[in-house]
């Protein structure tokens, strides 16, 4: 069940899910308190979307760079300082006066996360040997990944109407005190499992680089439009530094992300898999959030605490998930829980503008909510099958940046279909019209996902990882005492 390691496997699955969480957290938390931040600290209009913007730009820019950076500095090394930069951040965020200090401070949150989040995974994939074990972690991983993402919304409407929105940020610093108190009590330190092989830096450049200015030139349309000449002049200089970055990878004996890689069906359709699932879920919560205030006129603390069966749901569908993962393959979870997912999200377009809570949106929610946790909850065990423990946070920082980029993309896609729907209106039916437009569109996001997995997933499990020619020997491994 374990890989041979001296620490304790419980420990390592705890940090990992807390460190998990408070990322997860992070993302949705802000959202809430942005129109109490505006009025705090001075916003103008059009500043006040970086909030949000600088930490999915470097949360999402620097995922490849950090999953390499474990596989050739040590995963709890790179565990620890992602977790101490995020931590230290979300500090200077909440004790920011100035809207540049807290720009600033959410874009050292995304740079920490970064590091974090591919760190937490990989250490999970070296822990925990391929079979039931690993996919029964990943399940609480993915559980807590998933409630992260759905109590955010909760926390950051309870912490804005009942605390101030200073403790949307200060709220992370407990968490990642006892995500790094778990390290210390059993995650162990062992070697980097690429020892010996130097980073790529002009791959990190070009993959940084793309990636960030892909973020960017999709994060923005809200401010500058679509189809305006800044969005294509970044998504043009996007696509030209990822060409070069595959060029470049194509060549380099060691680098930063190893193409071979992708031949894995597993890893590849897992990846666009988990880029379909963020880009509906995401567009969900922001439609579903929207729907419940403008429309409905709930307040932030009522439309958090209206997200709880949400998150409920999620836990259960990773709960299933992982059962039937361990009895038979992520692909029979995968594929009815993209098809439910869509189920919801299409009940979830019925909305109306003299609707209610428990008449549209209780329902849908729970439906939704159990479909996506179907979904997330093997997604990862597929992204990491057959990957060789030395590639593991390779394998990590590709998939989050993959969740990342389909949260981004998705949400301002959707978002502009919405928007063209609406128009110029501002009443709530004409909100409503946009918001069940762009929720229907959630829905064939789904219908794809399935489509994807069971065209390009195998039905049955990989066989056991085969180590790259020049990978280390098992006692080098993530885990085992360095000598």
């Amino acid at each position: 069940m374990y890989r041979n390691s001296p620490g304790k496997p419980g420990v390592v699955l705890a940090a990992a899910a807390v460190a998990q969480f408070v990322v997860a957290l992070d993302m949705s938390v802000v959202n809430v308190a942005l129109p109490e931040i505006r009025a705090a600290l001075g916003f103008a209009p059009l500043d006040l979307s970086w909030v949000v913007h600088a930490y999915a730009l470097t949360f999402g820019g620097f995922l490849l760079l950090g999953g390499r950076a474990c596989d050739l500095y040590g995963r709890r090394r790179m565990f620890v300082l992602g977790l101490a930069v995020f931590g230290l951040c979300s500090l200077a965020g909440g004790l920011a006066q100035e809207p540049w200090q807290l720009i600033a401070a959410r874009a050292g949150q995304g740079l920490g996360a970064a590091a974090a989040a591919p760190a937490a995974l990989a250490m999970l994939t070296t822990t925990f040997a391929e079979g039931p074990g690993r996919v029964r972690a990943l399940g609480v991983w993915s559980a807590v990944n998933a409630a992260g993402g759905a109590l955010g919304v909760l926390a950051g409407g309870l912490l804005t109407e009942y605390a101030g929105w200073r403790w949307v940020m200060l709220i992370n610093l407990p968490v990642v005190v006892a995500a790094l108190a778990l390290v210390a009590a059993g995650v162990p330190a062992g070697a980097p499992s690429a020892r010996g092989e130097r980073l790529d830096a002009p791959g990190a450049v070009l993959a940084t680089g793309g990636v960030g200015l892909l973020v960017l030139g999709v994060v923005r349309t809200d401010t500058v439009g679509a189809g305006s000449p800044v969005t294509w002049v970044t998504l043009t200089a996007a696509a030209v530094l990822l060409v070069a970055f595959v060029l470049v990878e194509a060549r380099t004996a060691a680098p930063l992300l190893r193409l071979g890689l992708l031949r894995s069906r597993w890893v590849t359709g897992a990846n666009v898999l988990v880029f379909l699932a963020a880009a509906g879920q995401f567009s969900a919560f922001y439609f579903v959030s929207l729907y419940m205030q403008q429309v409905l006129g709930m307040g932030a603390a009522a439309t958090g605490v209206a997200f709880l069966p949400f998150s409920l749901g999620l836990v259960a569908g990773t709960v299933v998930a992982t059962r039937v993962t361990v009895a038979r393959s992520p692909r029979a979870s995968l594929v009815p829980g993209a098809l439910l997912a869509a189920v919801g999200l299409a009940w979830f377009a019925r909305i109306s503008p003299g609707g209610g809570f428990l008449t549209d949106v209780l329902g849908p929610s729970l439906v939704t909510a159990v479909g996506a946790g179907l979904v997330l909850a093997p997604v990862a065990a597929a992204a990491t099958t057959g990957v060789a423990p030395r590639e593991a946070g390779t394998a990590s920082g590709l998939m989050n940046s993959s969740r990342q980029l389909g949260g981004s993309i998705g949400l301002a896609a959707l978002a502009t279909v919405a928007t063209h729907r609406t128009g110029t209106a501002s009443d709530p039916a004409a909100l409503n019209d946009g918001y069940a437009l762009g929720l229907a569109v959630s829905a064939a996001v789904f219908v794809l996902a399935a489509v994807v997995a069971i065209g390009v997933l195998p039905r049955r499990r990989a066989a056991a990882p085969t180590p790259h020619p020049t990978a280390t020997t098992e006692h080098q491994l993530e885990g085992t005492p360095s000598r």
